[in-house]
């Protein structure tokens, strides 16, 4: 775990908190925030050192370039996966007594979007994942997202793909896998997930993550990269664990969002990043999913 990010968090208890790992590394949203500023402020500068004009002219004459019509219009593999599944990806926003810092979600240097409480009560939003929808029964759908998303909840809330927000029980959870089952009622599910065969996948192959990175103001949020590593070992709270290495983009609050291939399935859980080594050196592209097959397992044995 990044301790120092998370002292960071700890030093600052007023702040609302948005979820995205499970022990390696928390990502600070302020640095891309003043790479902007930085590409700015350069904007700025060549701008004033241009005289004003950031475009030069030779004559005054009209333009002749023209739009032409795209030869590539969402029908890509990849726009017809993520269209697939989108509808049953979630927001998961855990909520708290109000003023309580959350020894579990400090941890973690979890961070919330601070438009997300609970009208009319005391509670109010610690932190923010993702989840996806992946089975509906007896008039209830049932969300899976990580444990360390809904971790010491008083309550939790779920945003649904057409933004309507309904109030969710939890099931159950298994802390070794960090995974954790949710239920509502299925009156406003239209979509649901379906899981693929984790043994299946290789190393090259494309992928794509969806979720609520930084919270919902992001939701429905998709990166596409590869699986790097189809098996990889690493170190969690809880022991060793074995994980999908993926370099889609995994950011704070893509926490419980599904790793999907390009037929539409899910082939594991998002679950956490590494952002930088025991030394400090950065480190990009690095995510890590639990595979499918053990979500499948570990989803099995909570319900029952």
């Amino acid at each position: 775990m990044d301790e120092n990010k998370s002292n960071q968090n700890n030093d600052q208890p007023n702040k609302k908190k948005t979820s995205s790992r499970l022990v390696v590394v928390a990502v600070i949203a302020g640095l891309l925030g003043g790479g902007i500023a930085y590409g700015g402020a350069n904007a700025v500068q060549n701008y004033e050192a241009s005289g004003g004009n950031l475009f030069s002219s030779s004559s005054n004459t009209s333009g002749t370039t023209v739009v032409n019509q795209s030869k590539t219009t969402g029908s890509s593999s990849s726009t017809k996966a993520y269209n697939k599944v989108k509808g049953a990806v979630v927001s998961v926003i855990n909520l708290q007594e109000s003023g309580s810092t959350g020894s579990t979600l400090e941890a973690y240097g979890e961070t919330a979007d601070s438009s997300s409480s609970s009208s009319g009560s005391s509670l109010e939003a610690a932190s923010e994942g993702s989840g996806v929808i992946y089975k509906k029964a007896n008039g209830s759908a049932y969300i899976v997202t990580n444990n360390h998303v809904v971790s010491g909840s008083s309550s939790l809330e779920v945003i649904l793909n057409s933004g309507k927000k309904v109030t969710a029980t939890l099931v159950g959870t298994d802390k070794t896998t960090d995974l954790a089952v949710l239920k509502i009622s299925d009156a406003n599910v239209t979509s649901i997930a379906s899981f693929a065969n984790s043994s299946q996948i290789s190393a090259g192959q494309s992928v794509l993550a969806i979720g609520s990175p930084l919270g919902t103001k992001y939701a429905s949020s998709v990166t596409k990269g590869i699986v790097s590593a189809k098996s990889r070992s690493v170190t969690t709270t809880y022991g060793k664990a074995t994980v999908i290495q993926t370099d889609a983009a995994i950011n704070a609050g893509n926490s419980g969002g599904p790793l999907i291939n390009l037929s539409g399935q899910v082939v594991g859980i998002n679950s956490m990043k590494l952002a930088s080594d025991t030394d400090g050196t950065s480190v990009e592209g690095m995510g890590f999913s639990i595979p499918s097959n053990k979500v499948v397992s570990v989803v099995n044995k909570i319900t029952g």
